[in-house]
């Protein structure tokens, strides 16, 4: 078992003090979006293991002090022995989630997520065309899809799925703008997918200028409203003009409440707009943007990819079990997460699995094993290793799904 030293991503949209309230830190002025815990390239989490476990080519000797190693480097040194046979069978040498504190502190970018199959296709043309891997243009990073979800530790907002066409017309109409009103016409004189797929291909490929005041005018109509129009006022404050804001209004808009979380399969549209969560996903980086960005926004890729349907935000609710351990059920194969609540002199509970895991402190004080950890705190164990824990405190665990 390994105590993890984690990186805090500082994107712009990350709150200032979300993460340093939960870790006990003085805010930096910053903003801290998100705190990686696994073996992505790109960020890998660090431990730090005594020189007799360590694979190099000179040999350690007795005093060879413990080196601090990222998490990629301890998985490719022994792959089975990290991660177990199973895993590594069905997901290759390589850690299969990518665990986060995330920290929205102003809307993320709305975005779609490939299934497996759209993945590959779409990287090996780009491979095929030469696309720069590191293009500000390239689509797919990977060749793996993207599953996700986020766990509200504090009330959380966000963006998940088409609402019916009728809903996402009366809140347009509702504006007052008459530059909507050819949306809102497509929205009622239309069946579900196609008026969907109409509305969302004519706001992002309208003319920039016009799109501008079009946006100008909904948000300030937004802001007079106020009630279940405040999101798009606040979302339009962050970014004045963009497209993004009247796509945002096709969509469900959620709060969900800490324990609460959502599942965001391929196709299905989303973004965050506020609040602290504990967010899983499968390790990719393949997101396709439509809106809320001044990133790269591929039209024809992201609308062969969208699930243009209605349909309601699934909240989810941890399932509890006798061994105390709550359950959040996703069809995801990647990954699995779940919550203990340990109470103060209870039993520890048994967490030993065949697969290797990510513990994460979230609340009190948290015994694994032989270290003490406190939220925002977080250790990985390897595949079948020996571990329980004891409170009081609150620890998530994410594994690979059984």
């Amino acid at each position: 078992m390994d105590r993890l030293s984690n990186t805090v991503r500082p994107y712009a949209w990350g709150s200032t003090t979300a993460i340093p309230a939960l870790l006990g830190t003085a805010p930096t002025g910053e903003p801290q979006a998100e705190m990686w815990m696994g073996a992505h390239p790109g960020a890998p989490s660090r431990v730090t293991r005594p020189a007799k476990d360590i694979t190099t080519t000179t040999p350690p000797t007795a005093t060879t002090p413990p080196t601090e190693l990222p998490l990629t480097e301890v998985i490719a040194a022994d792959p089975e022995g990290e991660l177990g046979a199973a895993t590594v069978a069905r997901f290759g040498p390589r850690l299969p989630f990518l665990l986060k504190l995330l920290a929205a502190g102003a809307p993320l970018s709305l975005q779609v997520h490939p299934d497996l199959d759209q993945a590959r296709r779409g990287y090996a043309d780009e491979e095929a065309r030469g696309v720069p891997i590191d293009a500000p243009h390239r689509t797919y990073k990977d060749t793996n899809h993207k599953p996700e979800l986020i766990c509200a530790l504090t009330p959380f907002d966000g963006l998940c799925g088409f609402r019916g066409p009728g809903e996402a017309a009366d809140a347009m109409e509702a504006l007052g703008v008459d530059s909507l009103k050819p949306y809102v016409d497509l929205l009622r004189a239309h069946p579900e997918e196609a008026a969907l797929r109409e509305v969302l291909t004519a706001i992002l490929g309208a003319d920039p200028a016009e799109m501008a005041e079009t946006v100008a005018e909904a948000a300030a109509a937004a802001e007079r409203l106020g009630g279940a129009h405040a999101p798009y006022a606040r979302i339009a404050h962050h970014y004045p003009g963009d497209p993004g804001v009247l796509a945002a209004m096709l969509l469900n808009h959620v709060r969900l409440q800490p324990g609460e979380a959502l599942f965001l399969g391929a196709g299905v549209p989303h973004a965050y707009l506020d609040g602290l969560g504990v967010e899983i996903m499968a390790n990719s980086d393949n997101v396709l943007r439509c809106g809320l960005t001044p990133k790269h926004i591929d039209i024809p890729e992201l609308l062969s990819i969208v699930r243009f349907e209605a349909t309601e935000p699934g909240v989810l609710r941890p399932e509890a079990s006798p061994s105390g351990e709550e359950r959040y059920e996703t069809p995801a194969d990647e990954f699995a997460l779940s919550r203990y609540t340990l109470a103060s002199g209870a039993a520890p509970a048994e967490l030993t699995a065949p697969t290797p895991q990510i513990l994460l402190c979230t609340a009190g004080t948290v015994r694994v094993g032989e270290l003490d950890l406190t939220p925002g705190q977080s250790v990985y164990v390897p595949a079948a290793e020996a571990v329980e824990a004891a409170g009081p405190g609150t620890l998530f665990r994410a594994t690979v799904a059984a």
